[in-house]
């Protein structure tokens, strides 16, 4: 049976902390097609590089600043974070065939999220304060969505990036979605979830803590999944189908995560269907204010 939980760690490949789904990858996972990710921890001064190959990227700071270099020709200096819940960060889009250098100065851990394509899209570098912020959902469902990698956001030929920050104690991906079926209203989607956390800011903490959140995923037909994992730093979970939610912030500590999504349809959108035992849930959020912690910033 497939593993659809990758702890930090467990798809590592020499340099990378975690490499999947990329042309190079050395953990491939059986039936994954259509996304991919790589993350990398670089110490002051080093670098990573991947090479020229037919897949689109994105090049994500989690946690400072770096420069990346294309096709040694190139360059683009991206304006970091202390950490993914410090607000939005730089990011460059990188189109097909590029061969990329990505350094740091002061060290740092960076993203790129990519996806096999065809159709060549220029070069793009988004600015963090280009980036469209999005506060999603209401009450205990309120979250902050970074939609940098989005159609409405960016030209690209295949995949569908952003990231999503939860406030603790709230939950995220919520009601319960899917987007595996190509039908009127909706679109398949392969989904990766890259996890971080953190503990909340005004937390009294004064021992040791164990940041964590968790991730639900299950079958919407006869294809079996069922996942419901604690998550933390550094961990993914893979959905290839089935409906997926809650991702919970547990209370004491903030979630983020970084979602790559692509599929084999014809047009590049997020189109989904609620579990309808659950759907219903969306009509309360009229009702109910905005969680006063966001938005989470500099």
């Amino acid at each position: 049976m497939t593993d659809w939980i990758y702890p930090l760690g467990s798809a590592a490949d020499g340099e990378w902390q975690i490499s999947l789904g990329a042309h190079d990858s050395t953990t491939q996972v059986p039936g994954w097609a259509h996304t991919g990710l790589k993350v990398a921890e670089l110490a002051a001064g080093a670098s990573v590089q991947l090479s020229a190959a037919p897949e689109e990227r994105i090049v994500i700071p989690l946690q400072g600043s770096f420069t990346v270099q294309i096709h040694d020709v190139e360059s683009y200096s991206l304006t970091g974070r202390r950490s993914v819940f410090h607000g939005p960060s730089d990011v460059l889009y990188s189109g097909i065939n590029s061969a990329l250098t990505i350094s740091s100065e002061a060290g740092g851990r960076v993203a790129i999220a990519l996806a096999p394509a065809k159709a060549s899209y220029p070069t793009r570098l988004i600015a963090a304060q280009d980036t469209p912020v999005e506060l999603r959902g209401a009450g205990n469902c309120s979250r902050q969505v970074h939609n940098f990698g989005t159609p409405a956001a960016l030209e690209a030929d295949r995949f569908i990036v952003c990231e999503v920050i939860t406030p603790a104690g709230n939950w995220s991906s919520y009601p319960p979605h899917k987007h595996d079926e190509e039908k009127d209203g909706e679109s398949s989607l392969e989904e990766i979830y890259y996890f971080e956390t953190q503990v909340a800011a005004q937390m009294p903490v004064e021992g040791p803590a164990d940041p964590v959140g968790y991730a639900r995923v299950y079958a919407s037909d006869e294809r079996p999944i069922d996942v419901n994992a604690e998550v933390r730093t550094g961990d993914v979970v893979l959905v290839p189908y089935g409906w997926h939610g809650p991702a919970m912030a547990a209370p004491g500590y903030d979630l983020y995560y970084l979602n790559v999504m692509a599929g084999p349809g014809r047009v590049r959108e997020w189109l989904i269907s609620d579990d309808p035992h659950h759907g219903w849930v969306r009509q309360t959020w009229p009702e109910q204010g905005l969680d006063p912690r966001l938005p989470f910033g500099n």
